[in-house]
């Protein structure tokens, strides 16, 4: 099958149309395409526009609330709450992330619990947005269940994905972002839908056994990074995304992939801090110093730096969609549905 490419403004145009379409308000579908085509343009694709199509389809059925007005409120000097309102996660978290940046210059380091909430898409997009005003940004997050624990057949927590987001003094941030699962989950969802097999070591199969085909590994569970120490760091953000919050732990929450089932109410959790309130005048260059460190070996990056350069590549030449899947956004978008 073969691909569409077209350039960004019209992927995020007809994004918001078809989200619009779908029982959406037009300012909920504008954050939400911004996000999905951002990922795309970063070459992150299992969690670009590949996640319309679900998202659409849930806004109609009500499993998220299209048309939801997040609710942002400091409870303390240096804490935010942000309730998503079961609506999409983007609205919520960008209006909370305003908050949080003022918290954090203020106060020097503030959190932000995300509560009744819904797929964050690439946690390291929001963690990228605070360190470009100067702050350390550090997201976690919660999902369906996917892994077991360690020893386990049961999945109970989701592939929970961390993000730290460290600014620079001339150059993009550091940004790592990472699923605690070996691989993101949605890339086996992208395997599916192309009909393609996965690699062994990504995933069990319902009974508990290693799979190379990723519909029966979204079926059964996902092996976690670093085995049991990855389990273990896998139930400490459960922890801080889900008891923090008051959100719906991993076995608890309805899957992102289609429209059945009730509202998730995933949560995330954000920490800010203001690198100049820690009693160091010399971080910043310090940072240099560590990156320089690491640059002067052959062979070495830092985090982040392939993503950029995607986006930079695709602002110039934009992105290339499979036709199945264009065709299935600009039918939304027309109004014609799925």
């Amino acid at each position: 099958m073969g691909s569409v490419t077209i350039g960004l403004g019209e992927a995020r145009d007809l994004a918001i149309a078809a989200l619009a379409a779908s029982n959406t308000s037009t300012a909920n579908a504008t954050v939400v395409a911004e996000a999905l085509v951002l990922a795309e343009a970063d070459g992150l694709s299992s969690h670009g526009l590949s996640r319309l199509p679900a998202y659409a389809d849930q806004a109609i059925a009500g499993k998220v609330g299209g048309h939801a007005v997040p609710d942002i409120r400091r409870t303390r000097p240096a804490a935010i709450l942000a309730d998503a309102r079961t609506g999409f996660a983007f609205p919520a978290i960008d209006k909370g992330l305003v908050e949080l940046r003022a918290a954090a210059q203020e106060t020097g380091i503030a959190g932000m619990a995300v509560a009744n909430s819904h797929h964050f898409g690439v946690a390291g997009h929001h963690v990228e947005a605070l360190a470009r005003t100067g702050l350390i940004g550090l997201a976690l997050g919660n999902s369906p269940a996917a892994i077991a624990p360690w020893g386990g057949s049961r999945p109970i927590f989701g592939t929970n994905p961390i993000a730290i987001a460290c600014p620079r003094q001339a150059d993009d941030p550091i940004v790592v972002d990472l699923s605690l699962s070996k691989v993101a989950r949605g890339k086996v969802m992208v395997a599916a839908q192309k009909g393609e097999a996965i690699p062994e070591g990504w995933a069990l199969d319902g009974n508990g056994n290693p799979t190379t085909d990723a519909k029966a590994a979204l079926g059964g569970s996902m092996v976690p990074m670093g085995e049991a120490k990855g389990a273990a760091l896998v139930m400490m953000v459960e922890i801080l995304a889900t008891c923090l919050t008051g959100a719906n732990f991993g076995f608890e929450a309805s899957t992102f992939f289609n429209a059945e089932g009730p509202p998730p109410r995933v949560g995330q959790f954000f920490l800010a801090i203001a690198p100049d309130a820690m009693g160091s005048d010399g971080f910043a260059g310090r940072v240099e110093t560590l990156v320089a460190a690491i640059l002067e070996q052959p062979g070495t990056r830092l985090p982040g730096v392939r993503r950029f350069a995607a986006r930079a590549r695709s602002q110039q030449d934009g992105i290339a969609l499979p036709e199945a899947l264009h065709a299935d956004i600009a039918r939304r978008a027309a109004g014609e549905g799925a």
